[in-house]
């Protein structure tokens, strides 16, 4: 079974409440931090690991259900996609 905790080790991006976080990180103490603009406000929550390991999967919504000082947020691991510029082709292909 994934765990948010493995879920976000994972993840590129991060959309909690409806906002993409692309800055979240875990500290030395195990604290995940999240920080995203909502507009030209500054957002940031901070979540224990306490409150990490307690987060539920609602497989419905397929998010994860945080509750953390602030209340209950949902919270949404993402993969970020990536491509390369080169649109030549590999020369050592074929040897």
């Amino acid at each position: 079974m994934t765990t948010l905790l493995n879920a976000l080790e994972n993840a590129d991006m991060l959309e909690i409440d409806g906002l993409h976080a692309f800055d979240f990180s875990l500290d030395e103490d195990d604290n995940l931090h999240i920080e995203c603009m909502d507009g030209r406000a500054l957002k940031r929550w901070t979540f224990s690991m306490a409150q990490i390991e307690a987060a539920t999967f609602d497989s419905d919504l397929k998010s994860w259900v945080i509750t953390g000082d602030s209340g209950e947020h949902r919270l949404l691991p993402l993969d970020a996609i990536g491509g390369d510029n080169d649109d030549e082709e590999d020369v050592n292909a074929d040897a």
